[in-house]
């Protein structure tokens, strides 16, 4: 069983952990936390969350989970606390900077299997939303993607140990906003599920369309499949798809470096290597051949950009994700013909997303 720490008294964990030490530096605001500092309200949450009947009725394994995502899902207010001109102490952005911290953490210091990671991740990135979904732009949307990252059930016990564990004068409002949270999720059949769909193409529909209904099913279906991988240099990308892909072309950033040899630090030159692959990758998609687009692809914004232009083509994108444990990816990283260099490597660690459920009709991890 995974534990972020057997040890969980508070002074056992500030020791133990820099990034919890440094909670009783960040204020913050007297009407939202009256009862203090990140160390005390974060140590409130931990009581709250323990004393739920619904903490008490998960397992054991689910139970650290929670209680990982609790410790966790403050710890970049450090970085985001600002204090206004006018007095108030603002921490925008706290959420989503703290599931990366998170991320990389429980890669590099603590490591956790990659399931339970960015289950940890996602409670960190959402614990704001049972509070604010309905003041999305799309509600629905916003809610049926959070389900395919995190176990919308766990984030609404996360949400209301939040609020318990806190000193403000709206907590039964906040109460009740979590209650209505878990009847949307029960409304949209995502309750402690992710949503599911018809088929992957319905799911993709409903991606690429603002105005799009979760139970529309399209009447166009791919044709070919696009393999997209993604994973940092040295998780054994290129040994999976001679395993799995051998059959199939490859459109490699890597091998387009090597023949025109530049290297993976050269920025301008790497924007040249990028378009060089989309034209060869063209030549496949209009001829509806599949084929594997080969590169690191570690956020979010990247994938999206090829997912988009595959489907132009009427492509069924695979996203493949690699992953190796930190312990071994340096060294695996080493023995690859295109090495990265360590610093570049660690910055990659620093700003991977791993992909999501919603990001293309088929999403598939590998260890």
């Amino acid at each position: 069983m995974w534990t972020i720490s057997e040890n969980k008294d508070w002074n056992q964990l500030e020791s133990g952990f820099e990034w919890v030490s440094r909670m009783k530096d960040v204020p913050q605001d007297a009407i939202y936390h009256a009862e203090g500092n990140v160390a005390i309200y974060t140590q409130m949450v931990l009581v709250a969350l323990t004393a739920e009947p619904a903490f008490l009725l998960l397992d054991t394994q689910e139970q650290e989970i929670l209680w990982a995502a609790a410790l966790l899902h403050d710890v970049e207010k450090y970085n985001t606390t600002v204090l206004e001109d006018d007095g108030r102490i603002t921490s925008n952005g706290h959420a989503r900077k703290g599931a990366m911290a998170a991320r990389q953490i429980l890669y590099r210091d603590v490591p956790a299997p990659l399931s339970i990671r960015e289950q940890v991740v996602g409670l960190v990135r959402y614990h704001g939303l049972p509070l604010w979904i309905f003041e999305k732009p799309d509600p629905a949307k916003a809610l049926i993607m959070a389900s395919m990252e995190v176990n919308t059930m766990w984030l609404a016990l996360l949400a209301r140990a939040d609020v318990l564990g806190r000193i403000c004068v709206d907590k039964e409002e906040m109460l009740f906003k979590i209650d209505c949270f878990e009847a949307f999720c029960r409304e949209q059949n995502c309750w402690g599920t992710p949503r599911g769909f018809e088929t992957d193409d319905a799911l993709m529909y409903y991606m690429q369309h603002d105005d799009a209904y979760p139970d529309y099913v399209p009447f166009d279906q791919a044709t070919f499949e696009v393999i997209l991988m993604s994973g940092l240099p040295g998780a054994g990308k290129n040994t999976f798809i001679q395993k799995h892909y051998a059959d199939l072309p490859v459109v490699s950033l890597d091998d387009i470096r090597n023949e025109w040899g530049i290297s993976p630090t050269d920025k301008t030159g790497n924007g040249r290597v990028i378009q060089e692959a989309k034209e060869r990758a063209r030549i496949f998609l209009r001829k509806q051949i599949g084929f594997v687009w080969n590169a690191t692809n570690t956020t979010r914004q990247m994938r999206q950009q090829l997912t988009d232009l595959f489907i132009t083509y009427k492509a069924r994108v695979k996203i493949v994700y690699v992953e190796a444990p930190y312990a071994h990816l340096h060294r695996q990283n080493k023995n690859r013909e295109a090495a990265v260099p360590d610093a570049v490597l660690e910055k990659l660690i620093d700003k991977l997303e791993v992909p999501a459920l919603w990001e293309a009709h088929v999403v598939e991890y590998v260890i």
